[in-house]
């Protein structure tokens, strides 16, 4: 099959890695001339030290090379998806499938990314999100993971499914593409929190507490705009927190700990390098909890020390300090699971 990938960041590329082991022809595409002609003739991204491009994936920054794809897979950064998706349009044929694995809230129209691609591309284009507990440097290294590929439509989720699996790529298929946009764009916001915990001082104790009750809001608001309370404890929602809020890769666990550790929430994303899509995601997230009146203490607080300036070293105990309340609140009713 043919496939453009469309974003040369490390997930862009991971994936490109993964899917021409799978026997696809790939061709990958960056925005910028300069880092698609270093892409081509070093087979090397720096976000991606010690791997190798294949040499017959194509790098180019041609958009025209969506023309002949068979699959397309949007990679850029959240803020991009909607620029990107409109420089596309027309270039390919209608029924090409769209594979979304950028995450985030779109912040001014609070809208899902996939929603966004379907607002620019029409709403008969066939679209998945693919999400989960996969670093690209893992990825790209072919150590094991799995993810789910979700859409509304179980053949398209299914295809993707047979595209993307191999013996160290899992696939798992849902129709639940809100639950699984919203667990992937809001577990960014969490683990900017754990890694706060982590520059602040405090112990594991406290980033369990910070996790479990961060997954608390991430199904309560994905309720609250449609998606499932199963699908926010798979893959997609605890299995991408767990790995985002812990592991050495995180950019957002990284610029959390700088952050916790007092620089200035600018020099601590850029000292990170690349995208921290957990700043971007806080601020739809919390558009859209008070769209919904859904209560997000832990979001409201990474909100201000994000944006209004609010010391990090007081969160803690404003949280501690909080009303006294049952555990479980207005889930008490409710199952995370099928029966």
């Amino acid at each position: 099959m043919k496939i453009s990938i469309l974003g040369s960041g490390a997930w862009g590329t991971a994936l490109g890695i993964l899917l021409h082991e799978n026997g696809h022809q790939v061709t990958l595409w960056s925005a910028f001339q300069e880092e698609a002609e270093t892409l081509h003739t070093s087979r090397q991204n720096p976000y991606l030290p010690g791997v190798t491009l294949p040499s017959d994936m194509t790098c180019t920054a041609d958009i025209a090379c969506v023309s002949g794809a068979e699959l397309l897979v949007l990679a850029t950064p959240s803020f991009a998806v909607r620029t990107t998706a409109k420089s596309i349009k027309g270039l390919f044929p209608p029924r090409t499938p769209v594979v979304l694995v950028s995450k985030g809230i779109e912040g001014e129209s609070l809208k899902l990314l996939s929603d966004v691609v379907a607002e620019e591309l029409g709403q008969h284009i066939p679209l998945a999100a693919l999400s989960g507990p996969s670093h690209a440097e893992e990825v790209a290294r072919e150590i094991p993971t799995a993810c789910v590929a979700a859409s509304k439509d179980m053949a398209v989720a299914e295809l993707v499914q047979d595209v993307f699996m191999s013996s160290r790529f899992r696939v798992y298929t849902s129709t639940d593409l809100i639950g699984v946009e919203l667990g992937a764009a809001l577990k960014n916001v969490i683990a900017l929190g754990a890694g706060a915990c982590d520059g602040l001082g405090y112990g594991d104790n406290t980033i369990a507490v910070l996790m479990t009750r961060g997954l608390a809001e991430m199904v309560t608001l994905a309720a609250a705009v449609g998606g499932k309370r199963e699908t926010l404890a798979g893959l997609a929602g605890l299995g991408d927190l767990i790995v985002t809020c812990t592991s050495r890769h995180s950019r957002n666990r990284r610029a959390g700990v700088l952050i916790g550790q007092g620089l200035p929430i600018q020099t601590a994303m850029e000292q990170v390098g690349g995208v921290v899509e957990g700043y971007y995601a806080v601020a739809g997230a919390m558009k859209l909890a008070e769209a919904t009146g859904v209560e997000m203490p832990i979001a409201s607080e990474l909100y201000q020390v994000l944006y209004e300036n609010k010391d990090p070293s007081l969160v803690l105990k404003d949280l501690m300090t909080r009303s006294k309340k049952a555990e479980y609140g207005n889930l008490a009713t409710e199952t995370w699971v099928n029966q």
